[in-house]
């Protein structure tokens, strides 16, 4: 079976956002704007309404087909399309389980595509199962919902931000490799150089090596992705581990400091590695109490008040 037997394949309007009004993002007048993103179900802004331009209606599949090729989504609500960007209308009725199910298989192939290869003259015919297995329907789907709705706390100033070198905040590990040859299933996670599923790459059948509450760094693979890590683990030689020199790490002020991290990767690459030396030495922009100190207090509270952050 292919894209086309279940899917009717258009391209979407190749709208250009630095040419629209965006709005907040609770702005109820609003409309989605869905890009070639593989973040946020592709959402990048909410924008302002324009008349005689062609809205997308909701439940149908967006896909890429270029930037973040194959990053496919199920859209719940009416959307603008950007460029590269297909528009999949099923055929016959489908259940959100169905197309949640589908937008994953057209995901499975990403790897036969890159920057330099777009999937515009091929994605209708991306071979996909025959039909949806039965594990599928009792998947259970259920919306998130939050309280920290109006209680939004304000971001400072970055301009205000101090500097600090991570050296100086945490104390470093290097993670150990572990060959194919020794791993086989089990409950321990291992993590890998990868930039998803917070850093795990499967679960081995080996005793954990290092404790919880700390922060997963990438110096190869996908460089500079960072994760907070709430279980014991084992980490391949690929990643840094790094653990709160003298202070008191917790969930919320991690969430906060990977963020400030992963805003760093542009610095490096898998050609320019960052080593634990560099990485070390390297400063991150932090807010700081009137003592010079970073204000972890405050770290905590922005990401405590942030929508959905009750369900962390």
């Amino acid at each position: 079976m292919k894209v086309n037997d279940l899917f009717t394949v258009q391209y979407g309007v190749n709208l250009e956002l630095m040419t629209l009004e965006i709005l907040p993002k609770n702005d109820k007048e609003g409309i989605n704007f869905v890009a070639r993103t593989a973040e946020n179900n592709g959402v990048v802004a909410r924008v302002r309404k324009i008349d005689g331009i062609e809205i997308q209606p909701a439940g149908v599949l967006s896909c890429a087909s270029g930037g973040s090729v194959l990053s496919t989504f199920v859209q719940r609500e009416p959307f603008y399309s950007g460029r590269d960007l297909y528009i999949l209308t099923p055929k016959k009725s489908m259940s959100l389980q169905e197309k949640l199910y589908w937008c994953m298989c057209i995901k499975a192939n990403a790897y036969k595509y890159a920057y330099g290869r777009q999937a515009n003259k091929t994605l209708k015919y991306i071979e996909l199962p025959d039909k949806v297995p039965e594990w599928v329907y009792t998947v259970p789907i259920s919306p998130y919902t939050t309280a920290n709705v109006n209680n939004p706390l304000a971001l400072r100033d970055a301009s205000n931000w101090r500097e600090f070198e991570l050296g100086q905040l945490f104390d470093f590990i290097k993670g150990r490799r572990l060959t194919k040859e020794d791993m086989s299933e089990g409950s321990t996670n291992y993590l890998g150089a990868i930039s998803e599923n917070n850093g795990v790459r499967q679960q081995i059948d080996a005793p954990a090596i290092y404790k919880a509450n700390c922060i997963t760094v990438n110096y190869n693979g996908s460089v500079g992705e960072a994760f907070y890590q709430s279980f014991p683990f084992w980490a391949t030689d690929d990643i840094n581990v790094l653990y709160a020199k003298g202070w008191m790490l917790n969930k919320y002020i991690a969430l906060f400091i990977t963020t400030v991290i992963k805003a760093n990767r542009y610095k490096f690459s898998y050609g320019r590695k960052w080593t634990m030396e560099k990485m070390k030495k390297s400063q991150i922009k932090l807010p700081a109490t009137s003592q010079g100190l970073p204000d972890w207090d405050y770290m905590e509270q922005y990401i405590k008040a942030l929508p959905y952050a009750d369900r962390i």
